[in-house]
């Protein structure tokens, strides 16, 4: 066995680089200064005899091996990680340090309820949210930045064990003036494609969206644009279209101050599952079921 092996610290530097494309924004997500992070990348390179990044003025580009580098590094942390959470999950449960990242459709409409009762219920700990669109909230989980993930289902996770939360029903929003004078329940027959307006990709709201209404001609047609559900909202408020919105986003009042009403979609699949995720096999897993009890008491 070598007597000298690779720091965790380098490897994060290493893995830091790969995701930010950038010596300076890596470094700043490191919370190191640049010389730091460059400093010990070299020493990892120097430790194992290889070149890894390769490095000019405008560019970082990673060697082959250095990408296989990275996957490795990924999985060291995450097991450096688990490590920590082994020790943790045997302490006081649901206390210390736990990073979730939680989709924009969810995100401002469920955790103000959510929020302050787990403040005052659980003060031991210290939960770190991160705001991310579904496939990289899923990759940050896989990769280890965070512990967990509050999303909709049905989506693409991978290897992951869940628990469900609540089930949320779509709506279709329009504007109050809409001369077809739309039901109280809205077929997807009644949907123009011309006029919708989704999320762009990334968000699984657009893909729920469109499997409830199962008319691949909308798939074609949709206009892919709003960058959150407030923006698709102010978009149909001027007039531009309609769009869909989640129950859960139109009792928060997200239609407040508009001239937009909202109507449920009549479909056997107009809804989405709430749920909460972790990696499999994680020594975690008794901490986030307490946390999914405590985001369905809310």
């Amino acid at each position: 066995m070598s007597t000298y092996l690779p720091t965790l610290k380098q490897l994060q530097y290493l893995v830091a680089l790969h995701e930010h494309g950038h010596f300076g924004r890596a470094a700043e997500a490191s919370f190191v200064s640049q010389s730091t992070l460059s400093a010990g990348i070299r020493e990892l390179e120097s430790l194992l005899g290889v070149t890894l990044v390769e490095r000019s003025r405008r560019v970082v580009r990673f060697t082959a091996l250095g990408n296989q580098v990275v996957e490795k590094a990924h999985r060291i942390l995450r097991e450096a990680e688990e490590l920590v959470d082994m020790v943790q999950a045997a302490g006081k449960p649901l206390a210390g340090q736990l990073r979730m990242s939680v989709i924009p459709t969810i995100a401002p409409f469920m955790l103000p309820r959510f929020l302050p009762r787990l403040r005052r219920e659980r003060p031991d700990l210290q939960l770190f949210l991160r705001e991310e669109t579904s496939h990289d909230a899923v990759e940050s989980l896989q990769h280890g930045r965070v512990d967990c993930v509050l999303l909709a289902l049905p989506f693409a996770t991978g290897e992951v064990e869940s628990a469900h939360i609540a089930n949320d029903e779509l709506y279709v929003a329009f504007p109050k003036n809409d001369p077809r004078d739309p039901p109280a329940v809205i077929p997807p027959s009644m949907i123009d494609e011309g006029r919708l307006l989704l999320l762009e990709d990334g968000h699984c709201l657009k893909e729920h969206a469109l499997a409830a209404c199962d008319r691949p001609e909308l798939r074609a047609s949709a206009t892919m644009i709003g960058t959150s559900l407030h923006t698709l909202v102010q978009m149909v408020d001027n007039g531009l279209g309609l769009t869909m919105l989640p129950k859960m986003a139109v009792d928060a009042g997200i239609l407040n101050g508009t001239d937009v009403v909202a109507r449920p979609l009549k479909s056997k699949n107009a809804m989405r599952e709430i749920a909460l995720i972790w990696r499999k096999n994680s020594p975690r897993r008794d901490d986030f079921e307490l946390l999914a009890e405590e985001l369905r008491a809310g």
